[in-house]
């Protein structure tokens, strides 16, 4: 079983999403949305959006760099494993704190708010459930990560992690005997992998980052070939009232 889901279900989840956001992107390219609801309550889905997004982003970006770095760049560095394992639980604990604050606002939305529930799916509302679970599960990790300072649990899910990215055989014997709320977070994580091409996530592939270094532009119509605006009523031609002319 520890094989079935931690050595051959991320390679299942992995290319589901992978292929499946292409098919969607390339056949049914106007549902590729976040679908904001931002005009019914305004304010509380700003707060919501910002910590929410700001602490989700945080928490992937250490996770791709603290899970896929190899090890022995850290200790080139001379990063030990007591120390990263204490970045990872401040700045993680920090980040996922605020993911979670800004989920709940606006799963609170969501839920509570009949017109933002008349417009919401089924989908839309599970993933956002699912996000919430799988971050209590993360933070609630953080206790166990205490009593392994360390960093013994840390170096096992790194191991377990570059195992299935590169390719390498007996990945999942790495993580056999971890605790079981690693075993769930990954679990999980997996699982909202596997779904995200069917929901709302699917915007995320196409964050408009290139906005943030993009110098900016006017827009100028080009005179070229324009007929000239009209001024004023033009006189009108003397006619001669002689007869025979």
């Amino acid at each position: 079983m520890n094989y079935l889901i931690f050595g051959v279900y991320p390679y299942i989840a992995i290319t589901v999403m992978i292929a499946v956001s292409i098919v969607r992107y390339e056949r049914d390219p106007f549902t590729w949305k976040s679908k904001s609801s931002q005009l019914l309550r305004k304010r509380q889905f700003i707060a919501g959006s910002v910590l929410f997004h700001v602490g989700i982003l945080a928490i992937f970006a250490g996770h791709l760099v603290g899970l896929l770095t190899p090890i022995r760049i850290f200790d080139a560095l001379g990063v030990s494993h007591e120390a990263k394992q204490l970045l990872a639980i401040g700045l993680g604990g920090v980040a996922g704190i605020m993911a979670l604050v800004g989920g709940v606002l606006l799963l609170h939305r969501r839920l509570f708010d009949p017109r933002i529930r008349a417009n919401s799916t089924m989908a839309d509302t599970g993933i956002m459930v699912l996000l919430m679970a799988q971050l209590l599960l993360g933070l609630a990790s953080i206790i166990v990560s205490l009593n392994h300072l360390d960093g013994e649990e840390m170096v096992k899910l790194m191991n377990w992690a570059q195992g299935v990215i590169y390719l390498r055989a007996g990945a999942s014997d790495y993580i056999t005997d971890v605790h079981w709320l690693f075993k769930a977070h990954i679990f999980l994580g997996l699982t909202i992998f596997l779904l995200f091409p069917f929901t709302r996530l699917v915007h995320m592939f196409s964050a408009p980052l290139r906005y943030l270094w993009r110098p900016g532009y006017q827009i100028v119509r080009s005179r070229r070939g324009a007929k000239p605006a009209p001024t004023g009523l033009k006189p009108l031609a003397r006619t001669s009232m002689e007869p025979g002319k």
